[in-house]
């Protein structure tokens, strides 16, 4: 290849790469960022951020932990769903636990995902002063799962077990069933492996619909929901009336007004923004402690 036709086509990929960076990382960018100017688009664009009295205070796009420094739900406030984001609600660290429903065996090192679940059902119960209980949770507030440790028939069922335990309720706890199938069951000594036994989860005699929906007890996909249920919203009613000395009637009116129903009225499910929500209920009706 001579030397004019290699610095020709050199040329030519530097005149390409320049136009294209002029294109694609100049123009592009101001381009869309013109467009986001437009009315209608501007608040979208700049992330749909809350402000109250000039200071920004979130976005209605994303969700916030309404807790004090221990955790704990502050009681003037609607909770929000649980979240997996970081220590909560983290844009920076968006994402789900990634567990699923076979999680259902606590190890040394954390609460399965099942526990996990009735522990936040038998809390929110506790504060909202509902039935906390569901299916396959033991009343203490964990999995209701056993280990039947026995001969496996043909079909990998024990039919006459030799020892059950509860794997996730720690001795010297009182295990949730007493016995099963003629066999006593154990509580979970500290350091066992009950792996060899076959798990069995219990579904027990709670309501197949429990009054603790779902949303108050998992997490969303990103983490960053803003939104929770009205089933949810409407078991906090009593608790934000009392503490803000109001009536429910008063709570209702506003939960209604940030209420949105399904998109294109066939869409996902109706949803209550919680963080617009307690923002609106500060302004109407100031908690005073």
């Amino acid at each position: 290849m001579r030397l004019s036709t290699l610095i020709r086509q050199h040329l030519a990929a530097l005149r390409a790469l320049l136009a294209l960076t002029a294109i694609t990382g100049i123009v592009y960018p101001l381009a869309v960022f013109a467009v986001a100017q437009l009315p209608g688009l501007h608040d979208k664009a700049d992330g749909s951020l809350l402000e109250e009295n000039g200071t920004v205070v979130g976005s209605s796009l994303i969700g916030q932990s309404f807790t004090d420094s221990g955790g704990a739900a502050l009681v003037q406030y609607f909770q929000s769903r649980p979240s997996a984001a970081g220590d909560g609600y983290d844009p920076m660290s968006t994402a789900a636990s990634n567990l699923g429903p076979e999680d259902i065996v606590d190890t040394a090192s954390r609460p399965s995902l099942l526990t996990t679940v009735c522990t936040r059902s038998k809390e929110v119960g506790d504060r909202e002063g509902v039935d906390g209980s569901r299916p396959y949770c033991t009343k203490s507030g964990v999995g209701a799962v056993l280990s039947v440790i026995g001969s496996r028939d043909a079909y990998g069922d024990v039919p006459h077990p030799v020892q059950v335990v509860s794997v996730n309720e720690a001795c010297p706890a009182q295990p949730f069933l007493a016995d099963y199938r003629g066999v006593r069951v154990e509580c979970a000594k500290e350091g066992e492996d009950y792996s060899v036994g076959r798990i069995v989860p219990i579904s027990g005699d709670t309501p197949a619909n429990p009054p603790v929906p779902a949303d108050a007890v998992t997490a969303s996909g990103s983490g960053l929901d803003p939104n929770i249920s009205p089933a949810y919203a409407a078991i906090q009613v009593s608790r934000i009336a009392k503490a803000r000395s109001i009536s429910e009637e008063q709570v209702r009116a506003v939960v209604d007004a940030h209420t949105s129903g399904r998109t294109m009225d066939f869409l996902g499910e109706p949803r209550v923004d919680v963080v617009q929500l307690n923002l609106d209920l500060d302004r109407s009706y100031p908690y005073r402690g």
